[in-house]
């Protein structure tokens, strides 16, 4: 009994020890930061000189920074790839779970750009869309356009062109999770609601869709972080530009910390990006709360 009850102990302590070690680093690397970053929210500071506490003067002045509306609305603005990703994705998670011949080969072709670093992905959709890019080539070559068109000089245009970027990278990455969540319905619900007489219509609606709910939630609150957080692919592409016509929260907080050494202001920027985030995640988990299967 004695002996039970030693082992027992040294488990739980052995458990313990393998959960302190990813705990310290999560701590160390995601807290602490965290915390440090809230406290220098109320400094000016700038590297070279010591930091001056300023109180709440970059909270006001984030508050009325026409940089930082221009941002937020073009970052909120970038959310409108997220329906159309979703979509996508899981439109052709559907037609590639299918026992067709060569349907391996597809899936990888989709998967392929999930793989390849985004610098490398967001360079070549730079070149692509230049003025005397490949994409103005084929346009002018088919007849749709005699001029080229500015993708990444016309500031009406320029971050939907960033935005395709973003899409095309990240239609893999969803479809390959969607696929994954399709692959583990077990074939006796259908079956079983096929012979309750359930025509198409209801295996969608009623088995499919309530089952595939937690992926949907999860790939949403994944890609609507992303958008909102977008640097990369912005970045590499357009730096913000032309002006300002692109540039995300994202962008505008790393000028601010790196160009122009104002860490205790882009402590700020990063703050209210950060709760925006956290009120799209709530409400997206507000509208997706529900799941499990429905009666048809």
């Amino acid at each position: 009994m004695a002996m039970g009850s030693a082992m027992r102990r040294r488990r739980i302590w052995t458990a313990y020890a393998f959960m302190a070690v990813p705990l310290l680093f999560t701590i160390v690397f995601i807290y602490y930061p965290m915390i440090a970053n809230l406290a220098l929210a109320f400094f000016e500071y700038n590297v070279i000189q010591p930091p001056k506490f300023v109180g709440w003067d970059n909270f006001k002045r984030a508050f009325s920074d026409p940089l930082v509306a221009n941002a937020l609305k073009n970052s909120f603005k970038y959310l409108l790839i997220v329906p159309v990703i979703q979509l996508v994705s899981f439109l052709m998670a559907l037609l590639v779970h299918r026992r067709w011949p060569g349907i391996s080969l597809f899936r990888s072709l989709y998967f392929f750009p999930v793989i390849t670093p985004m610098i490398v992905v967001s360079l070549a959709w730079k070149w692509i869309f230049q003025s005397d890019g490949i994409l103005n080539y084929v346009l002018r070559a088919v007849g749709l356009t005699t001029r080229p068109i500015l993708f990444l000089s016309n500031p009406d245009i320029v971050l939907y062109s960033v935005m395709f970027v973003t899409f095309w990278t990240g239609i893999g990455y969803y479809m390959m999770i969607y696929l994954a969540g399709l692959q583990g319905i077990p074939e006796e619900y259908i079956e079983a609601a096929k012979l309750d007489g359930a025509n198409s219509y209801h295996l969608f609606t009623k088995i499919l869709m309530p089952l595939m709910r937690p992926y949907i939630l999860f790939c949403s609150i994944i890609s609507t972080i992303g958008a909102l957080g977008v640097f990369t692919e912005v970045y590499a592409v357009t730096r913000g530009g032309p002006g300002h016509a692109s540039e995300t929260m994202g962008i505008l907080i790393y000028k601010t910390a790196f160009d122009h050494l104002e860490f205790g202001y882009a402590a700020v920027l990063s703050i209210l990006l950060t709760a925006c985030i956290l009120a799209v995640t709530l409400v997206n988990l507000w509208f997706q709360r529900k799941g499990g299967l429905e009666e048809y």
